[in-house]
């Protein structure tokens, strides 16, 4: 195609793309119309849905308006928006005019530290166990393990898989990236001994207790049996609990927050005072969270009792603003309850360990469209395409991932009020963001329902205004957000992430350049959750495992790969795996970037990666567990000693 630049309709939909190969690739005129069709109706003028206006600058209107500011003030101007306006999210209503318009008051750009220089670790938790864990990692063996690598290692931060919520039926999602929710948390990683009431159960719950730690014993990670073992326990618990024992639903929020500042008297005993004390955490818990948490328990409730895939429900329970679901939740308002108190024992047990390590979190690209989230946003989502990747040299049958994009002129209608929501929840307990595939919020390629990969197409966001959600979010939070970036990124792209401090990606393995070019505004790894360890690049391990199930490897592109990291690295070709690993890792740490990780994987020398993608049976995704406990990882010299090879002092040495 000889254009330079691609066209884009009224619907944001590009009608060619750039390739891996710099080719433009046009988008056929059927394809289009499906990806329309997938959006609904025609979009609505968008021309002053949203205003947006930095922080600390004016601007001219054209007659006099009305703001309605997001802490519920009002104020009246004439003619400009004053310089003086918070940063928000505000309402704009022009006299003469019909409707109101979104008016985001924006920081120029994302929270980033005066620290110039940081070393963390990179782990997926469900693997991280412990002698007393049930089989999988939790936040009470994350707690401890964010103390010792702060005390024992010097790190500054933890980066963890997505903790997001999956659909709490028998058979459990492994994929940390297909959740029900971004909103909420996995009751998986609960820790069962630290819920409040469960010392007085501890005779009855010690044989649940028994099998779920003899689960350590397998490597691989069986989810359904700990989902059965801990939902039992916390049954038990919450049964013999005071928080089951509330009569009546929700209520309005007036009357909770009455109940919250209403004075009690109560006894002296210390087992009163303390369930006092939780009973009030939990209904301030219950009064921040407002409906939002109240529809997800009762979306918890309606797949217990109906299975998952919401669009196959009763008609009555398919959208969330359904009186139907109200009269649902209220005649199951235990049970309700019961999946609202399980939120707030994981944000109580994810506050602890954040509180002993600043943790970085991880966003999904996409929600599961089964889910919570693609039920609540459902109007503003197309369920009738999924997200993925186009052909291209290495994938020519291209990547579909199954995950429902928003409709761009629909979510900006609504103020980005989901983007909006997600950023604050994941940032609730984080001191930072990995924004997985950031090209997403400049574009994302569509397929649209019952086609290939290859019939979709580029669909464009308003990425400025995504941005400055991003910049609003970040700064409430104080937390650095770190884009990934790799693969193919179209031009542009970069400069405009690193003009609204939103740091890129640097990996060893991608890099050709030498780490002392890396950019400085930056996030520096090895490798990642979907590519090869060192251990199982240097011992051809990954290469035999990938022919071993049937994936066709790059033989040439590994051994480049390895030679590369051997020559840069100063190896001999007989060098042991703990050689090649701290090899790597002394070549890495000559980077000029912001951050730079250390998986627990490269610390312990596994051979096997956490997923292989493009597989689901032939490969156990996201269900190995690391091979030493956590006790043992405390006492093993290597994992220190190649933390050392990373921190600030030894740079260049």
């Amino acid at each position: 195609m000889s254009a330079a630049f691609p066209s884009v309709d009224s619907w944001g939909i590009m009608d060619a793309y750039e390739d891996g190969q710099h080719e433009w690739q046009p988008i056929s005129r059927r394809n289009r119309a499906a990806l329309r069709r997938a959006m609904g109706a025609i979009p609505a003028a968008d021309g002053r849905s949203v205003l947006m206006l930095e922080a600390g600058k004016s601007r001219r209107l054209h007659r006099p308006a009305e703001i309605r500011l997001e802490s519920g003030a009002v104020l009246k101007v004439k003619h400009t928006l004053p310089a003086s306006l918070p940063v928000g999210y505000h309402t704009l209503r022009e006299a003469g005019m019909n409707g109101e318009t979104h008016l985001i008051v924006h920081p120029p750009r994302c929270y980033l530290p005066c620290k110039k220089s940081e070393r963390g670790w990179a782990l997926q938790l469900y693997s991280l166990r412990s002698r007393r864990s049930w089989g999988i990692g939790d936040f009470a063996d994350m707690r401890r393990f964010a103390r010792w690598a702060k005390r024992e290692t010097g790190a500054d931060f933890i980066l963890l898989n997505p903790l997001g919520a999956p659909l709490p039926l028998p058979s459990q999602e492994a994929s940390p990236y297909s959740l029900s929710s971004r909103l909420f948390l996995n009751p998986l990683y609960l820790c069962i001994e630290e819920v409040p009431g469960a010392a007085k159960l501890r005779a009855a719950l010690e044989k649940i207790a028994a099998v779920g730690r003899k689960l350590n014993e397998k490597r691989l990670i069986n989810r359904d049996a700990i989902f059965r073992l801990k939902l039992r326990a916390l049954e038990k618990i919450y049964a013999a609990g005071p928080f089951s024992k509330s009569s009546g639903s929700r209520g309005n929020e007036a009357q909770t927050k009455r109940k919250l500042e209403t004075p009690h008297v109560v006894s002296c005993n210390s087992q009163n005072s303390s369930a006092y004390g939780e009973s009030r955490a939990f209904d301030r818990y219950r009064a921040e969270q407002g409906e939002t948490l109240n529809r997800f328990a009762a979306f918890c409730v309606l797949t217990e009792r109906h299975g998952g895939g919401w669009k196959n429900w009763p008609k009555s329970f398919q959208h969330p603003a359904s009186p139907a679901v109200r009269a649902f939740a209220a005649r199951h308002h235990r049970r309700v309850r019961f999946h609202e108190w399980l939120q707030w024992l994981l944000d109580q047990q994810l506050a602890r360990a954040a509180r002993e390590s600043p943790l970085m979190l991880d966003l999904p690209v996409g929600i599961n469209s089964d889910g919570f989230d693609a039920w609540l946003w459902q109007d503003s989502l197309a369920l009738d395409a999924s997200v993925g990747a186009p052909p291209d040299a290495f994938n020519t049958l291209g990547q579909n991932w199954g995950l429902p994009p928003f409709i761009p002129h629909r979510l900006r209608a609504s103020g980005y009020e989901p983007f909006r929501q997600t950023i604050r929840a994941m940032l609730r307990h984080a001191r930072g963001l990995r924004i997985d595939h950031v090209m997403g919020l400049f574009r994302l390629y569509w397929i649209p329902r019952d086609g290939t990969a290859r019939d979709g197409g580029y669909v464009r966001y308003h990425a400025d205004e995504l941005l400055a959600v991003l910049a609003i979010e970040s700064r409430r939070a104080k937390a650095t957000i770190v884009g990934e970036d790799l693969g193919t990124v179209e031009r542009g792209v970069r400069p405009r992430l690193r003009q609204s401090g939103v740091l890129s990606y640097s990996l060893l393995w991608f890099e050709n350049r030498s780490p002392e070019n890396y950019p400085p505004q930056a996030l520096a790894a090895v490798t990642t959750h979907d590519l090869f360890t060192v251990a199982g690049l240097w011992s051809g391990k990954d290469f035999a495992a990938q022919k071993q199930i049937g994936r066709q490897p790059n033989a040439a592109e590994m051994e480049a790969v390895r030679e590369r990291l051997r020559r840069r690295a100063g190896l001999n070709k007989t060098a042991s795996a703990h050689e090649a690993i701290l090899g790597a890792h002394r070549l890495l740490n000559r980077t000029p970037c912001r951050l730079l990780t250390v998986t627990l994987d490269d610390a312990l020398a596994v051979e096997e990666r956490p997923n292989m993608p493009g597989t689901t049976t032939q490969w156990p995704n996201w269900c190995i567990a690391l091979p030493k406990l956590l006790e043992e990882i405390e006492r093993d010299g290597f994992v220190r000693q190649l933390f050392k090879t990373v921190a600030p002092q030894s740079r260049h040495g």
